[in-house]
């Protein structure tokens, strides 16, 4: 905690070429078996996996949301957002490294001009990871977080520290989103290891541990124009750039309620007796456990189709990107994410609720389901997402988010 990270570049061996949505889902399933095995170890000693992050490089499946013309499969965001779920049930804090970086990845394809999206989409393909920050949207000029953005030639000088930053610490690349009163707003790419980047290891949150969450702290940094993207304009226009992250988000929600059942399930198949009172019965007999494992079953599968159907409205905007597309695909990625974020914290109740004292074991650490269910819900309150949906049908207010700050 508190140790600045290594800056260094790494040479990788090619990574995989997924070439069809039914291997990406395979690959996922294949890897979060694997990442399943150590994941509650790496969240009880706070082991950062590094090892993990670099074998998900390799997988393939930093590439599959690349569009095909630039060498990808250009996978459809219902089944993006099932891989997303996928490895989050194995570990969600590993399945946040493709949550931002499939979000950066948007954003590009959407700002970026011909030959930036050649070039970083081939990165992306040959397993490099993507990382974000945002400056304060109307952060002083004394907010410990604010960015202060000069001219310098051709491109700026940059300085600041941002919030904490989602899967930082494993990111080879860093998107960067500012705005300034007089520079306006900026967006560029740069390597992690760009001259006065400094990434610190400072996540204390008490879920999703071990995401690689950091704080980069930028001393002077240089964007030149080959960093700026071309066309960052558009990223002020309507798009669905939010709508892919918080359906990856959603993703990763689902990933959690379904790990936490899948724990449930376990441990009440471990045990004898429900209650001492019971006598003989085991609790897989008894009719209150086996109707709540229904219910939260029957929740999950309708959070699942919720996403489903959301993904396939992101997929007709970015089609046909017109502003009823964005709207609709935003109402229905809203409803995805307060749904998902009910049944993550829903199940990892139940799974006290059914398991009982036993279930508290500090060495059993069942307890990192709700824990990384709380923090991740934390980001995107379902009262915000109520509130977008309800002011757009009751006031006509459109659910319309710019991606630049």
């Amino acid at each position: 905690m508190g140790t600045v990270s290594q800056l260094y570049e790494r040479v990788r061996p090619p990574a995989h070429r997924v070439q069809s949505e039914e291997e990406a889902l395979d690959i996922a399933r294949s890897f979060a078996a694997a990442f399943a095995q150590q994941a509650s170890d790496r969240d009880i000693n706070r082991i950062l996996p590094y090892d993990e992050a670099e074998a998900l490089s390799q997988s393939g499946l930093l590439g599959i949301s690349v569009p095909s013309e630039n060498g990808g499969i250009d996978i459809s965001n219902s089944v993006l957002a099932e891989v997303i779920a996928i490895l989050a049930e194995a570990d969600p804090s590993i399945a946040q490294i493709l949550q931002t970086h499939f979000h950066v990845l948007e954003a590009v394809r959407i700002g970026g001009g011909e030959d930036q999206r050649a070039s970083l989409f081939d990165r992306a393909i040959t397993g490099d990871r993507f990382g974000s920050i945002f400056s304060e949207a109307g952060a002083s000029g004394g907010d410990q977080h604010s960015w202060h953005l000069t001219s310098d030639g051709a491109g700026f000088r940059l300085n600041g520290r941002s919030r904490p930053s989602a899967s930082i610490l494993f990111s080879d690349w860093i998107a960067l989103f500012a705005a300034d009163k007089r520079q306006g707003s900026i967006a560029a790419v740069v390597p992690r290891n760009a001259e006065g980047i400094q990434i610190i290891d400072d996540w204390d949150g008490f879920g999703q541990r071990t995401s690689g969450n950091g704080t980069v702290i930028l001393h002077n940094v240089y964007l030149d124009a080959d960093t700026l993207l071309v066309d960052r304009e558009k990223l002020a226009e309507p798009t669905v750039i939010d709508c892919v992250n918080q359906l990856t988000h959603a993703g990763i929600n689902l990933g959690i309620a379904r790990s936490a059942l899948a724990a449930t399930m376990e441990f009440v198949r471990a045990r004898s007796h429900p209650r001492e009172s019971d006598g003989d019965e085991q609790a897989v007999n008894d009719p209150l456990i086996v109707t709540r494992i229904g219910e939260i079953a029957v929740r999950i599968e309708a959070a699942t189709a919720t996403m489903e159907r959301a993904g396939g409205k992101i997929d007709a905007a970015q089609i046909n990107l017109t502003e009823d597309h964005v709207i609709d695909a935003a109402l229905s990625v809203a409803a995805a994410q307060t749904i998902t974020a009910d049944i993550a914290m829903e199940a990892a109740d139940t799974l006290f609720e059914l398991a009982g004292t036993a279930s508290a074991g500090i060495g059993l650490n069942l307890d990192r389901h709700w824990r990384n269910a709380r923090i991740h819900t934390l980001h995107e309150p379902a009262r915000q997402k109520y509130h977008i949906v309800g002011n757009y049908h009751l006031n006509g207010v459109k659910p319309l988010k710019s991606w630049l700050p």
